[in-house]
């Protein structure tokens, strides 16, 4: 793998805690200046700080991926910030189900697609523009290993992730001759506190969780970060529009 990082500019939404801060850390340590978005500013300046007492380059932004104006202003301060954009992780994403699909509401529906699909949309429709003037970049979205097969219980959460992956490819295939690679990375069940919430409200689902996965346990945060890492750098110049499973195994049973 060819990292050739040094001095370009990541965007990470939903970099307040999780992957997202995981991945901001990476990018920071492999050189790149870092603009940590959630609509948790207290979470993101937090990232932002670690960054920076690493001896690493960031900037917080408050977002809310759901709102043009917010994703706009965002993409301006990157802009006004560092003169460039070189990386984006569209990683914004929540979870809110616990129930069968003829018990889930509207609101949960409208909760969920709004985060989850409309925002990597608003993200992609603001990043690429960015892109193609500066000659290409690269976008890598957060799906799911939901987004590749069936999530009981999860099922309009399942659904936004199939609408992630259909985004990422159909964006992939308009600017594959543009420079611009956009590829989607999806995990399994990860250590992170979306997880830690599940189980303790049901401890039964840390022993559910790590049996799905031939490896026996689930994954950490890091792992998805080297990840998304991987789809940005020059060795995976020939990839796009691919959904990367980072699953322990768990799509191939």
């Amino acid at each position: 793998m060819s990292m050739t990082f040094a001095g370009q500019v990541a965007l990470v939404t939903g970099g307040a805690a999780g992957i997202g801060r995981a991945t901001a850390l990476a990018f920071a340590a492999e050189g790149l200046k870092v603009v940590v978005a959630d609509r948790d500013a207290a979470g993101g300046e937090a990232t932002a700080t670690l960054i920076r007492q690493a001896g690493g380059e960031a900037l917080c932004v408050a977002c809310d991926v759901t709102q043009e104006r917010d994703v706009r202003q965002l993409h301006e301060q990157v802009i006004a910030a560092y003169g460039r954009l070189d990386y984006a992780f569209n990683n914004a994403g929540i979870e809110i189900e616990q129930g069968r699909l003829a018990e889930g509401s509207e609101a949960q529906f409208d909760a969920i697609m709004s985060v989850n699909v409309k925002g990597v949309w608003l993200c992609m429709k603001h990043q690429i523009p960015l892109l193609l003037a500066q000659g290409g970049g690269v976008i890598v979205n957060t799906a799911s290993v939901a987004g590749l097969s069936a999530a009981p219980k999860m099922s309009i959460y399942a659904a936004s992730k199939h609408a992630v992956i259909g985004l990422t490819k159909s964006a992939a295939i308009e600017y594959a001759k543009k420079g611009i690679r956009v590829n989607a990375v999806c995990p399994a069940v990860i250590d992170t506190d979306m997880f830690r919430r599940a189980y303790e409200a049901d401890p039964r689902k840390a022993e559910f969780a790590a049996a799905m996965h031939p490896v026996g346990r689930i994954g950490k945060v890091e792992e998805i970060a080297s990840a998304v890492l991987y789809l940005c750098s020059d060795g995976a110049a020939f990839t796009t529009g691919h959904s990367l499973t980072v699953d322990g195994g768990a799509l191939a049973i």
